[in-house]
């Protein structure tokens, strides 16, 4: 199968959903978007922009254990 994304006024969206149903579920299949796509996917590019550039520190597993593990800690007592 194939995806397009598609924008439109939404007056219309009830015939745009009118029309793709009238295909089987094997032909089209409706997929909802996240709202919140748009807005991760920015924070998610200025992320990958940092870590290329060398502003990210990365860490490894183990360094991050031993950060959590103090902070934990500090809120234990």
């Amino acid at each position: 199968m194939e995806t397009i994304r598609i924008q439109f006024q939404p007056n219309l969206k009830s015939k745009i959903l009118e029309l793709l149903s009238s295909f089987s579920e094997n032909e089209v299949q409706i997929i909802q978007e996240d709202p919140s796509f748009e807005k991760n996917k920015r924070i998610l590019e200025e992320e990958l922009k940092n870590i290329e550039s060398g502003k990210s520190k990365c860490i490894s597993m183990e360094e991050l254990d031993l950060v959590m593990e103090k902070i934990i800690s500090t809120y234990e007592d």
